[in-house]
């Protein structure tokens, strides 16, 4: 997904000082990385689409679906000083398992196995924004433990789904530590639409779980594993 159009082409320091003391100002990214087109590589998307349904944030707050963009994503990095970032995570913990990893130790955990090319590009994102100074003050990983990542097509695990509250749950509880509002609100069934969306950089509505969801055609009419029809040339059962 793109970045907002408004940070395109601006350093950090083109978007003003950084909040030094207290909540007023403080400048907060939350963001989802992944993929929602390989199952439960889509738990960080999927998070902050919520997120984005269920609360209403500040001026100084922004939600980002950062897809797969990594190093293009370290504009966005700059410009927070609080970053919260929810992602599947090789924790090496069963499957479905939430985790929270806050401050220094968040590279290490984005880097301990890699799953896929957002995470080593993320870690990339993290090293450069502090190369060069304005790395995040407050840094929080919300991650889950995947079920399932090689499933083209396929949405997230049941275990993985029903990991979405309880990530929000801690993230909201963080912000807040931070005297950030986090306002609950209605949530529409769409998703974030008009003045919400447009302050967002979220899915498209296409891309909307239950509509990506309910349009996946069985496994009978789309081999979930490579058409048999081409196995079958190659010779390979």
């Amino acid at each position: 997904m793109n970045a907002s159009s408004e940070w395109r082409g601006a350093s950090a320091k083109d978007r003003g000082p950084r909040a030094e003391g207290g909540s007023e100002g403080l400048r907060v990214l939350i963001l989802g990385i992944g993929n929602v087109l390989w199952a439960d590589e889509g738990f960080g998307v999927r998070a902050v689409e919520e997120l984005a349904r269920r609360y209403r944030f500040g001026p100084h707050v922004r939600i980002l679906d950062g897809g797969t963009q990594g190093i293009y994503l370290v504009d966005q990095v700059r410009w927070a000083d609080c970053l919260v970032v929810f992602d599947a995570v090789d924790y090496g913990l069963p499957p479905g398992t939430l985790k929270r990893v806050e401050g220094a130790e968040v590279p290490r955990f984005l880097g301990a196995k890699k799953m896929s090319l957002h995470q080593t590009g993320f870690q990339e994102v993290l090293a450069l924004a502090d190369l060069l100074g304005d790395y995040p003050r407050h840094l929080l990983l919300i991650g889950v433990q995947p079920v399932e990542l090689e499933d083209f097509g396929g949405s997230l695990r049941p275990q993985v789904k029903a990991r979405i509250w309880p990530a929000i749950s801690l993230a909201c509880a963080y912000l807040e530590g931070l005297g950030v509002t986090c306002e609950r609100i209605q949530a529409d069934p769409a998703g974030p639409s008009g003045q919400i969306a447009r302050a967002l950089d979220l899915p498209d509505p296409a891309l909307g779980m239950d509509r990506y969801e309910s349009g996946r055609p069985s496994a009978a009419a789309a081999c979930r594993h490579g058409d048999p029809r081409v196995l079958a040339r190659l010779g390979m059962p």
